[in-house]
């Protein structure tokens, strides 16, 4: 590594009293060191603290330049450093820290002076302009004039070094300022990783926010970097991707901080981030290489509202393999049908009967055999695809009851799963609206299911578009309720038909009371709420029994049927095997019986602490059910006190 000059005492204090605003800077090892800096250079941008101006300008020697012009200046000050062009900028810059818009008109010129011991130093004077606010027309005017005389100098006309818009170095400098970077960091005996990073959901936020917006969060999130990495560490590679060389000790820790501090950008208007990892201990890549296998591990990333990283391994190869194949044979996988949907039916708590189908796509290939949906739909919703096969499951959903009417079975409502990035790559509400109506079936047959997960990365843009489907008559359930964070607060704000319970709360079920306890209140709140409610995930007699009786409406999982494509549907009930239907014109009557908590706790608000030492030995409770056409008196649920209590009764 080169050696740092150092002024001696006296010579420094001369510096640092000239009136007239100067920086004396070196370039060493493609870094700018700041050496000297004068009290007219400390009164120009504004500094009371000369400490402070070292600091800074050390760690960032475009500090002070309006972020609008760094990646211009920082151009110039590349060729003056390298390839000794000469030193002639006009820019704005910021007069006082921490006034953001308080900025003056500065005009830079510097040449290169050669120490007595042959070190070249960098000279540079500035000359303020004048104030510049942005609003006066005689001051815009001037600016213009002297920009663009700058701007058409061939100096600014040749090869860039800098983004732009971040003013963060681009690829092909970053690459040799990494390659640098890492073999120093090896004589010192560590390891660099190349982060790779992805802000996701730019898209989205451009459409909503507008492309002014957009590029506000992408200049805040590059400051951001350059106040983690250092400016010459980090690299705007195109749109919402930057790349970061930086130590790998450490670095969980590091990415944790910067995914904190990414959240509270723009007022709190952020994006989540996507981080692939390439560490240089898994093999001793070129930095190109090292940035491709970075983004392999990034594009592995399933998009969410929160952020997160992976760390490129080997088996990752494979992955990229198989998605690659996905993606190039999704369209074929469509039309020759090695996509089927597979149904598992929804059966009401009270009747046992399926009230309710939710509608699965399973890719059978006939090269890879059986590819589980964790493997494709992941890798269809990253590429922003996955319209394509929910489009597709919708269509053959519509087929399905088209036929299902025409040979006189019973008709239940079919509930499709949608994907965050549905939204994003077509008006997917008008799209589903259009095809249901083209085929003549009623829109209370189609119910759309919304991952909690997706809610929390555009609420807004998500509530407007569950309404939408509610306005034209579609029934919304949210899906995987209390696998997030947020769930209670959706719930205040949007208004769904149905809550479905995480198959997390099943398994829950079997560590203790506490897991019944805490799925009961959550059924008391959603029957408060007037909102339906589904477990998935059931697979026992004593889970159903207990759904049962704390009022869960509907029923979902192996107990009763996994998922099987239609034509099994058709053969169950050729041989008199299936569950059964139940009447659509009993639904509203049964939804209401449904919702009766058998296990309600509230008389128990003004008891003692004892009757809490067993919750769920509560009095006995059932639903009687008279049916005068009939002539016929049953017991329709019960608790497992009054189930004992009649048990006694009846055995004595």
């Amino acid at each position: 590594m080169g050696k740092v000059y150092r002024f001696d005492d006296a010579e420094l204090r001369i510096l640092e009293k000239q009136p007239i605003p100067l920086a004396v800077y070196q370039y060493v090892d493609r870094h700018v060191y700041t050496l000297a800096l004068s009290d007219g250079f400390l009164e120009l941008f504004g500094y009371t603290n000369r400490a402070d101006a070292y600091s800074l300008s050390n760690q960032n020697a475009l500090y002070n330049t309006h972020p609008d012009d760094v990646g211009r200046v920082g151009d110039t000050v590349y060729r003056f450093a390298v390839q000794g062009d000469k030193y002639e900028v006009i820019f704005r810059a910021k007069r006082h820290m921490g006034q953001g818009q308080d900025c003056h008109i500065v005009h830079g010129i510097g040449e290169h002076i050669y120490t007595d011991t042959g070190v070249r130093l960098a000279y540079v004077w500035f000359t303020d302009e004048g104030e510049y606010t942005g609003n006066d027309s005689t001051q815009a005017a001037t600016l213009n004039m002297l920009f663009n005389r700058a701007l058409h100098e061939e100096s600014f006309l040749k090869a860039n070094y800098y983004d732009s818009l971040t003013g963060l170095p681009n690829m092909t400098y970053f690459f040799v300022l990494a390659e640098e970077y890492k073999n120093a960091l090896k004589e010192k005996g560590g390891n660099a990783a190349l982060l790779y990073i992805d802000l996701d959901g730019m898209k989205s936020f451009n459409d909503n926010f507008g492309f002014a917006e957009g590029d506000k969060l992408l200049k805040s999130f590059a400051a951001l970097l350059n106040h983690s990495f250092g400016r010459e560490n980090c690299c705007h590679v195109s749109a919402d991707h930057f790349a970061i060389y930086t130590e790998d000790a450490g670095l969980e820790k590091v990415l944790r901080r910067l995914f904190a501090e990414a959240k509270k950008l723009n007022g709190g208007n952020s994006l989540s981030l996507r981080v692939g990892v390439y560490p240089d201990s898994v093999e001793d890549a070129p930095v190109s290489i090292a940035c491709d296998r970075a983004k392999m591990a990034c594009d592995t990333i399933p998009k969410s509202s929160n952020s997160g990283f992976r760390v490129y391994s080997d088996k990752m190869r494979s992955e990229i393999k198989r998605s690659r194949y996905i993606l190039s044979n999704l369209d074929r996988a469509i039309s020759e049908k090695w996509i089927q949907v597979y149904y598992q039916p929804i059966v009401r708590a009270v009747t046992g009967r399926v009230c309710d189908e939710e509608a699965l796509a399973r890719w059978i290939d006939p090269i890879k055999g059986f590819l589980s949906p964790a493997d494709f739909i992941p890798t269809l919703e990253n590429a922003g695809l996955i319209y394509k096969l929910d489009l597709y499951v919708v269509e053959q959903v519509l087929e399905k009851i088209q036929m299902m009417h025409s040979v006189g079975l019973p008709i239940v409502p079919q509930s499709v799963n949608l994907s965050r990035s549905d939204f994003d790559a077509c008006d997917i509400v008008e799209e589903i609206r259009r095809r249901v109506d083209a085929a003549g079936v009623s829109r209370d047959r189609l119910t759309i299911e919304i991952t909690e997960s997706i809610i929390g990365r555009d609420f807004e843009f998500i509530k407007a578009q569950v309404e939408r489907f509610r306005e034209l008559g579609f029934p919304v359930w949210m899906d995987d309720f209390g696998s997030g964070y947020s769930s209670l607060d959706v719930l205040q704000s949007i208004r769904f038909d149905l809550i479905k319970f995480d198959m997390s709360f099943m398994r829950k079920l079997e560590e203790g009371d506490s897991g019944k306890i805490i799925l009961t209140e959550l059924m008391k709140m959603a029957t408060a709420l007037g909102v339906d409610t589904v477990c998935e995930g059931v697979e026992t007699k004593q889970q159903v029994r207990f759904l049962q009786t704390i009022g869960c409406s509907k029923l979902q999982g192996y107990y009763y049927l996994k998922p099987v494509p239609l034509g099994d549907v058709l053969e169950r009930y050729k041989n008199g095997i299936q569950i059964g239907f139940e009447n659509p014109d009993e639904t509203g009557y049964y939804d209401a019986l449904g919702r009766i908590n058998l296990y309600d706790l509230s008389f128990m608000a003004s008891a003692d602490e004892s009757v809490f030492s067993n919750t769920f030995d509560t009095i006995p409770m059932g639903i009687i059910e008279v049916n005068a056409a009939w002539d016929r008196v049953q017991f329709v649920r019960s608790n497992q006190s009054f189930r004992k209590f009649m048990h006694r009764t009846v055995t004595s």
